[in-house]
């Protein structure tokens, strides 16, 4: 939804009141479903975003009842990281709408579509698109949690608030949900081997129209936007959806590493992971995805912390990681030495033992002898290699 509607075209709806309840002042935004505009709630001042249904769109009662899903998961998941919506109704009478017209009223938002955000800057920062993924893996763990897969996620679909501690995520659009407890009561809205979904986020086998569509899918979707978030790519490409589709089913992803020289190879692992096109072998959540990729650079904790971090404070912590010594596993030999001291790399002679009432770094005596130790090890090694 980032197409604004052009100054020389008068939007009849504009000035409308909806229900007796909702100024229409403004236009925000088209989207393929409905235009956006910004309002407000009569009864107390309230801004609030409206979106109408395109009139040839309501015109297909599939489409008007992916609509209504759209609002009513988004009103029973009340999380913090999901849109709230206010009211879903049809205007019977709306100027230009002589059939009138199906809304929804949610949450006004002040920021912009990840999808925006990445055309502007290309890429995130890592501590950035940690902070994003946490807060969106908080969401739709619950959404999973209560039967719901997304389907359809997508930069489009995530919403990035503006705050002084970085973005705040507002997950949006459920209308291609798909209910995994039987809450659509039997009514199924797609026919089996159909695809739902923008081909570039889509797991293999929700390419395939697999009719087990589970949540894993969305794992994959997240993988997917991940890839995009660091890279600046979509993990893959082709100039139309069936040859994505058949990349997705039969190539494997450019470790994001070697697609950027800018990316660093901590990610790859993750990345991979969770494009795996086995969804048993995929992180199982997209909250164990988050962890994977926070602890892939030194971050402790979870993503439940990290969600509610500052940018500044993920930077902070990373970097601090990233100073400290690396602990190494220890040779035999230093294990011999030393066998209650772990080895920091770099600083192998620490492990040496002291002399009573020397200091700790050894003696040449000391290295003379423990050379001496090596070098009978290793020439036992070889005689015993030849013999």
């Amino acid at each position: 939804m980032s197409i604004q509607q052009p100054e020389s075209e008068v939007d009849p709806v504009l000035g409308q009141t909806l229900g007796d309840k909702y100024l229409v002042e403004r236009v925000v935004a088209d989207g393929g479903m409905g235009r956006v505009y910004e309002g407000k709630e009569l009864a107390n001042g309230r801004r609030v975003a409206i979106k109408i249904l395109h009139a040839d769109i309501a015109r297909d009662a599939v489409n008007i009842e992916r609509f209504r899903r759209e609002a009513e998961t988004s009103h029973a998941l009340e999380h913090p990281h999901v849109v709230e919506v206010y009211d879903f109704a049809h205007a019977k009478v709306l100027n230009g709408r002589p059939e009138g017209a199906w809304y929804l009223v949610m949450d006004y938002l002040d920021g912009v579509e990840l999808r925006a955000e990445l055309e502007g800057k290309k890429t995130l920062s890592i501590p950035r698109a940690i902070r994003v993924i946490s807060q969106a893996s908080l969401a739709l763990d619950t959404a999973h949690g209560k039967g719901f897969v997304h389907r359809d996620l997508k930069p489009d679909n995530l919403f990035l608030v503006r705050s002084p501690e970085g973005d705040q995520v507002r997950l949006l659009d459920f209308g291609s949900v798909k209910f995994t407890r039987g809450q659509d009561k039997g009514n199924k809205l797609t026919v089996m081997g159909t695809t739902i979904g923008s081909p570039y986020y889509m797991s293999p086998e929700q390419a395939r129209g697999a009719e087990d569509l589970d949540h894993r899918a969305d794992v994959w979707a997240v993988g997917a936007m991940l890839y995009e978030m660091i890279v600046g790519t979509v993990p893959f490409s082709a100039p139309n959806g069936p040859q994505i589709l058949f990349k997705i089913l039969g190539e494997e992803p450019m470790p994001p590493s070697f697609a950027s020289d800018s990316v660093p190879e901590e990610i790859d692992d993750v990345v991979v992971r969770a494009l795996a096109k086995d969804r048993e072998k995929r992180f199982q959540s997209c909250g164990e995805l988050a962890d994977a990729f926070g602890h892939a650079f030194g971050l402790t904790g979870s993503h439940q912390q990290w969600a509610s971090l500052s940018v500044a404070s993920i930077e902070a912590q990373m970097a601090a990681a990233k100073s400290a010594p690396a602990v190494v596993q220890a040779t035999p030999v230093m294990q011999a030495m030393a066998p209650h001291q772990p080895v920091a790399a770099g600083h192998v002679t620490d492990v040496m033992p002291t002399i009573a009432g020397a200091s700790k770094r050894p003696s040449p005596v000391v290295l003379a002898i423990v050379a001496v130790v090596v070098i009978g090890l290793l020439m036992a090694a070889i005689y015993s290699a030849f013999s």
